[in-house]
């Protein structure tokens, strides 16, 4: 709390003494938490998350569980197990982790069910809110309204008091000047420095350009580790293949072996 109330009063040294001077500057702030404790449906979509969260939970640590008493059950069977048998179960074992594996990383990754259903479920009722405190510091003309109870700190700020393409500005003009030789170049210098509002236009369309690149570089990454979750699949595939294929060898051979005995066994009977 201190450290954004230091933060407002610098911003607002920022604004600058003629300003202040002009007109007394309107400040207000909300408490997030407490807005969003009496919103319902924010707390009924948060219960409905959370359930879902315990679920997942108790799914990942039954199956942890199963594999655990297999692992318990493999050391003390072990001396009276073949090679073959041992390998077998250790793959069994394996595959199981590799499931619970994929299970936590699909329902708790980055891009897993929790995140996707918080944007579903909360994101909604959080721009709710955030939309409500621009109109409100719109239609009563505040200059300033922060949260409290977030480290972000301003929520709304009127955008008279935005000073970003002067800063850049200066930032430019000074970097900028510390390399300039001759007044042609001093001079291009100033013009940029005084372009208008549709140069500026033309810069912020090259801006959306940019983050549309973004956007691309994001879908190809996408696109890449879907195609690597299909490579896992067969892999996958291919390993419940070759698995199926050993046991039905192995249940094979022991069904000729069980034949073999039986008709030597018939044959002494004979």
């Amino acid at each position: 709390m201190k450290r954004q109330l230091l933060f407002l009063i610098l911003i607002m040294a920022g604004i600058g003494p003629q300003l202040m001077a002009q007109k007394p500057n309107r400040l207000a702030y909300i408490d997030m938490e407490y807005i969003l404790a009496n919103v319902p449906e924010y707390q009924q979509a948060s219960a409905q998350l959370e359930e879902r969260v315990q679920q997942w939970k108790a799914e990942l640590e039954k199956d942890q569980r199963k594999v655990d008493q297999m692992k318990i059950a493999l050391e003390q069977e072990r001396p009276l197990l073949t090679k073959e048998l041992i390998e077998e179960r250790e793959a069994t074992i394996g595959f199981e982790e590799s499931k619970i594996a994929e299970y936590q990383q699909k329902r708790f990754g980055s891009n897993g069910d929790f995140i996707l259903q918080k944007k579903r479920l909360i994101q909604p009722i959080q721009d709710q809110v955030f939309n409500a405190i621009q109109e409100i510091g719109e239609q009563r003309n505040y200059d300033i309204i922060f949260d409290r109870t977030s480290n972000v700190g301003i929520v709304f700020i009127a955008e008279k008091h935005n000073i970003s393409d002067q800063v850049l500005r200066t930032i430019t003009r000074a970097a900028g000047r510390e390399q300039l030789s001759s007044k042609e170049e001093i001079a291009q210098m100033e013009k940029e420095e005084n372009r208008s509002v549709e140069e500026d236009a033309v810069i912020a369309e090259k801006q959306e350009a940019a983050e549309s690149a973004k956007n691309e570089r994001e879908v190809l990454l996408e696109q890449r580790k879907k195609e690597r979750d299909s490579i896992r699949a067969v892999k996958q595939q291919e390993f419940e293949e070759r698995r199926a294929k050993i046991l039905e060898e192995r249940k094979r051979k022991r069904d000729s072996i069980e034949a073999a005995r039986k008709q030597k066994k018939e044959n002494n009977e004979d």
